[in-house]
């Protein structure tokens, strides 16, 4: 990796830009200082290029308010941008889609706000942020957990800086030395680059304090919903004036505007006192009061305003205390540094919804109370039911059950279970059933423990019906074919309520629901819904009824593939009369290729059909390129897998960025080669550096970052609902888990070094000795020590039949289909 423009000189305390092919050469491996402080130790630059999509800014761990820069990303933000528009208060980290950071857009900024001046008042195209965006340094930035800091160098210099808690947050202008008054422009009509302001309205309360409202189109084009806000200074502006379409009215106390025109206030402040001027902010999703409120509770102590050092204190100790709960021993600065920002990026989401009284505004659009326990919203289950939420319930069980309640709380109170919930209300982006494996594996971690019948009504119901008409939910919208012939059609003039549906991808959906199926028939059983778990549990076999035995990949050779098939039943063919599956055809964000891993249910049975074990792991070669693997471990996933971020369409080969795929590489140790299992996610992890584009693809809500994770410490959960957890080497020689209730799992692989392909020698529990690819979460979540004995070269650890998991919905004789 070489170093990115504008990055620090490697003296800098922070953000050392080094790449992991760097660490290869020659940086040494060492334990963790003494006292490191891992708020430091985070660099939230990492995914703000190549589309990772995180943000750098300031956040709280789950926090409802965010402050970070706004530029021409559609993300909100991107490292390479030119110039900032603002700062926002209101940001994913890593979605996909756009409409996703910004809300309202603060800038500070010098110069005459005048008739004729730089801000001209008879100008209303003045006051576009476009146009009065300010150039910025990366030099001497800034990004650690719970603070930002960067410098406009436009307006004589000026040092913006940010921090935040759960609901309140602090930002801090130091203006240049030359500038006798400073501006701090409060934008209301503007977003980032694709938000749509539907309408706003401020009002300047004092001479210190300016709130109001936002109502924006957000997310993939979803429906309006509103963001509140109250912004309060440390000392009074010497003059203020609000601007809309006619342009800039000096003294204006009050705006309101829709349907996208211009819209906000500017507050001036005499330099000669001071030269910087800090403003505290708070934001809610359900009132004014709710804003005030958080505002009053959080950036306040003892009846006083919170100055901004303090804040920052409250916040980096809020992180470090979330921080210290996983310690790594091993592996050098970068690779910590990767780690603890891995950690960092899974623990901001789902954003907390409630206000500080406990208030949330439901999917029905009123307003309910969480008496005792946090609501949560913003749920991308697609992508977050694959790795971030196991994550979360093992390391947060409490946060965990929370998020269990607020996703029941959603389908009291909007009528069906979520998919893609955004702030409150369904977008239906994605496709499948995500919410199935999310909450199962929620119940099997502990997190719906006395919840389970009310989960169980909620899951029967989306699993065997469709939302009932005007529903703005499209749920299993295949359902109506799936459940009568076994697979979901593809049909892309389907009707759709939002930007997906089921149908226009009916190759991946049926496979999609499938797994679902299977992992909620384990609940069913286990609560003892009988009837219904055999049933589940035979719907868990239909990938079978969308796998065709003679499609065939004419370059490799390779025969058997997933096929989307019409309403008819009939196999979908391409334009040309062919069919091909390393088209996209029928399959979201992917090709038969990726998507035909995705069988974790029963894999002796996705072997039969791929022509037995033997065959099965010849293709996993080829999806790997697992030769070129082991030549150039350091090199070759980024010059053989899919390395762009939507690049994912006519490809055969593992695609890291995306989520359909992911479980790939734990397919070896249920096939009888665990030890590949260990190369290939050695290889992986290149991918994952201490630089902007330190995340491979959009990092998803913390989805590709608890993949990190579990990848480093030697684990992951492949099949949703089952508890088990497949193992492999770890990258780091100790990593301690602490899993509440005073459980902690320690974690050791003497000599661990993530530099070189390693490989499972031998595997001990409490001194117990491991002879499984797998350990039970029912074993470890009262903690103990796991200890990796590693070694150069491949042993037979595990590769036994009688090693792996069973199959947890095999087909009646196992056959291929």
């Amino acid at each position: 990796m070489t170093p990115q423009p504008h990055a620090r000189p490697a003296s800098s305390p922070r953000l050392r830009w080094f790449g992991y092919a760097l660490a290869l050469v020659g940086v040494a491996a060492h334990a963790a200082p003494a006292r490191e402080d891992l708020a430091v130790t985070v660099n939230t630059y990492i995914g703000t290029k190549d589309d990772g999509n995180t943000y750098p800014g300031a956040s709280a761990p789950f926090g409802l308010i965010q402050i970070s820069p706004i530029g021409d990303h559609y993300s909100g933000w991107r490292y390479d941008e030119t110039k900032i528009r603002g700062f926002g208060h209101s940001f994913l980290s890593g979605a996909g889609c756009w409409e996703q950071g910004g809300q309202l857009s603060v800038l500070p900024v010098t110069g005459a706000i005048a008739p004729g001046g730089a801000f001209d008042t008879a100008k209303a195209e003045s006051f576009d942020q476009r146009k009065y965006a300010a150039a910025y340094t990366h030099e001497g930035e800034i990004g650690q957990a719970g603070y930002y800091k960067v410098r406009l160098t436009d307006y004589g210099g000026i040092d913006f800086e940010a921090t935040a808690l759960t609901r309140a947050a602090a930002e801090r202008y130091t203006f240049g030395v030359d500038a006798d008054t400073g501006h701090v422009l409060v934008n209301t009509g503007q977003a980032n680059n694709r938000h749509t302001v539907v309408g706003s309205a401020l009002r300047v309360v004092d001479e210190r304090t300016v709130e109001g409202r936002i109502t924006t189109k957000s997310f993939c084009g979803g429906q309006n919903y509103t963001t509140w806000f109250v912004l309060r200074f440390d000392r009074p502006f010497q003059s203020h004036g609000t601007w809309d379409e006619e342009g800039g009215h000096p003294g204006g106390r009050s705006a309101m505007q829709g349907d996208t025109r211009p819209a906000g206030a500017w507050f001036s402040f005499d330099l000669k006192r001071g030269r910087a001027v800090t403003a505290l902010s708070a934001i809610s999703h359900v009132d004014q009061q709710g804003a005030w409120n958080n505002l009053r509770t959080e950036a306040m102590s003892g009846g006083k305003e919170l100055g901004f050092d303090a804040m920052r204190t409250r916040a980096q100790d809020a992180w470090r205390k979330e921080l210290q709960t996983v310690r790594v021993q091993g592996g050098s600065g970068d690779d910590r540094t990767v780690f603890y920002t891995a950690l960092y990026h899974s623990l901001l989401q789902p954003l907390t919804g409630s206000d500080a009284d406990g208030r949330y505004r439901g999917y029905d659009d009123k307003i309910h109370q969480a008496q005792g326990w946090t609501y949560y919203e913003y749920f991308s289950l697609w992508d977050t039911y694959r790795s971030q939420n196991q994550l979360l319930a093992m390391l947060r069980p409490q946060r965990a059950r929370d998020i269990a309640q607020s996703v029941l709380k959603i389908r009291e109170q909007g009528g069906w279970l979520p998919r893609w919930g955004y702030a409150s209300f369904e977008t239906n982006v994605m496709t499948g059933d995500p919410v199935t494996p999310f909450l199962v594996d929620l119940w099997k971690f502990g997190a719906l423990e006395g919840r389970e019948r009310e989960a169980w009504i909620a899951l029967r119901e989306n699993a065997f019906g469709v939302p009932p008409f005007g529903s703005r939910s499209s749920g299993r919208a295949g359902n109506p074919s799936y459940l009568q012939r076994g697979f979901v059609q593809y049909d892309r003039a389907f009707p759709v309520k939002s930007m997906d549906i089921d149908p226009h991808h009916g190759g991946s959906a049926t496979l999609e629901y499938a797994l679902a199926d299977c992992s909620l028939a384990g609940f069913a059983q286990a609560i003892g819904e009988d009837a219904d778990a055999r049933t589940l549990r035979a719907r868990g076999g239909n990938w079978r009824n969308v796998w065709d035995a003679q499609a065939k990949d004419a370059e490799l050779g390779f025969t058997g593939f997933p096929r989307p098939r019409l309403d008819d039943g009939s196999w979908y063919t391409g334009p040309d009369g062919r069919y091909n599956p390393r088209s996209h055809h029928g399959f979201h964000e992917g090709t038969a290729w990726q998507y035909q891993w995705l069988v974790q249910q029963d894999v002796p049975g996705l072997a039969a059909a791929m022509g037995g074990e033997a065959e099965a792991l010849r293709r996993l070669d080829a999806f790997f390129a697992y030769d070129a693997l082991l030549a150039d471990p350091a090199h070759a996933a980024r010059k053989q897998w899919v390395v762009g971020p939507y690049s994912y369409y006519s490809q055969y080969r593992y695609n890291p960025n995306n989520e359909p795929d992911l479980h790939a590489p734990w397919l070896y140790a249920l096939l009888g080669q665990p030890w590949k299992t260990s190369a290939v996610l050695r290889s992986a992890q290149t991918l994952f550096t201490n630089a902007p584009n330190g995340v491979t693809g959009n990092d998803d809500l913390g989805t590709m970052s608890a993949w990190y994770l579990y990848s480093a410490i030697g684990m992951y959960p492949l099949m949703p609902g089952s508890g088990e957890l497949v193992l492999h080497a770890p990258r780091f020689e100790r990593v301690e888990l602490d899993l509440g209730r005073g459980k902690t799992l320690r974690i050791e692989a003497p000599g661990a070094d993530g530099r070189v392909l390693q490989y499972p020698q031998s595997v001990r529990f409490d001194g117990a000795a491991v002879d499984r690819v797998w350990l039970d979460w029912s074993r470890l979540r009262d903690g103990g020590t796991l200890r990796f004995e590693l070694g150069a070269t491949p042993s037979a650890w595990a590769a036994a039949a009688s090693a792996r998991p069973a199959a947890a919905c095999t087909a009646p004789g196992g056959g291929a289909p």
